[in-house]
Parts: structure tokens; sequence; C-alpha cells
């Protein structure tokens, strides 16, 4: 993690981007300010012959990746892939977890109170430990209260509710991918940039925004 830290600010420098440290390491990577634009990056370095993205890729990720720009350095050279170039790609991993989506919307619609008392039980109100049960750690203490709608505790129907909510949160959790890698193959047809970094990235950008 160290290695491929130091490895995004060298590119980051290289290529002129800037970072904007309220981004986390699950937002933005860096930005290329660009004609009075801002450019979205996603940077990534491979020393082999694929790239690798991330740990449980999902919607989330599909969204982000949709909307920026690419940077990718391999030993000897880098390479810039606009969000058009990507589309295919990220159109296939979509297609490959969509089933799992179609299953949720199926269950979802089909929980019914029944499955909810053979869960915790049927009650006239239920107590903030009956929601925890459920929903887990996926709530603050305070977001639970506010989802109270009795006095101190919640109805049957609103406990029917967060059900549901942790029935969407483990089938996207599950059907997420484990770092999907990207064959090196895949940019070789690709203008790869080994000189002027900050210029030729510019002039690539410039013929997508």
């Amino acid at each position: 993690m160290i290695q491929d830290d130091a490895r995004e600010k060298e590119m980051i420098s290289l290529f002129g981007l800037i970072k904007k440290s309220e981004e986390g390491r699950s937002g933005i990577d860096a930005f290329l300010e660009i004609d009075n634009q801002t450019i979205p990056f996603e940077l990534k370095t491979s020393t082999g012959n694929s790239v690798t993205t991330g740990r449980d890729v999902g919607k989330t990720h599909f969204k982000k990746w949709s909307k920026v720009h690419w940077l990718i350095g391999f030993v000897n050279c880098y390479v810039y892939a606009s969000p058009k170039d990507m589309e295919n790609w990220i159109k296939h991993k979509k297609n490959y977890v969509k089933s799992d989506y179609d299953i949720l919307n199926i269950i979802k619609n089909k929980l019914t109170l029944n499955d909810l008392f053979s869960i915790v039980g049927k009650k006239n109100i239920y107590d903030l430990e009956d929601a925890k049960k459920i929903q887990k750690k996926q709530l603050t203490i305070k977001e639970y209260k506010n989802r109270m709608d009795l006095t101190n505790g919640y109805s049957s129907n609103e406990m029917l509710k967060i059900l549901n909510e942790r029935v969407r949160y483990l089938i996207e959790r599950g059907s997420t991918l484990n770092n999907p890698h990207i064959p090196k193959s895949y940019f070789d047809k690709w203008h790869k940039i080994t000189q002027n970094h900050s210029d030729e990235l510019k002039k690539l950008v410039r013929k997508n925004i």
C-alpha cells in the first residue's frame, strides 16, 4: 500500500495533477485542471500483465468509473483512457453482477411481516436492540433513533423496512467483485505517453471533453 501511494504521488507530480484531501481513499484519486474545467482521474499502476482495480467492486465503483478519466502507469510508459474508452469493460462487469440485483428486486418485494416475526418475534413495539439485531452496525445510534416511528421504538412496518434494507446490503455486498483485473492487452492500441507527460495528457484530454 505504501508503494502504491508513492507511485500515485509520483504520477500526480509528473502529470501536473492535483489531489484533494477531502476525497479520501474511496473518492477521486486526482484532478486535472484544464480549460477552466476540473477533470476527475482514476490512477492505476501495474508491473505485470493486468491492472488491478480494487476490493468489493460494485455499483458505487461502476458509477464513479463511468465518469472519470483513467491514467495507468506501466513499467515503461503511461496510458490514458477516457470514460468512453473504459465503457465496454465497465459494461461487461456491470452485466456480470446484474442477475444478483435482479434477485434482490425479487426478494425485497416478497418479504412479509411473517419473515420479520421469524427473526425478532411478533411484538406491538420493537426496541433499539431488535433493530440492531437486524441492521447491525450499518446505522449509527442517532440514525437508529431517527428511524423510530413510535415512542421509544419501532412499529412492525418500520422494522420490515429495516429488514428490507439489510437484505439489500447483504446482496449488494455479496454481488461485488473481488479486485477485477483489466488485462494489459485492453490498452494495446491506445496512445502511450513516454515524454512531455503533462502536455501529452492535456492533448488527449482535450479530445475527450
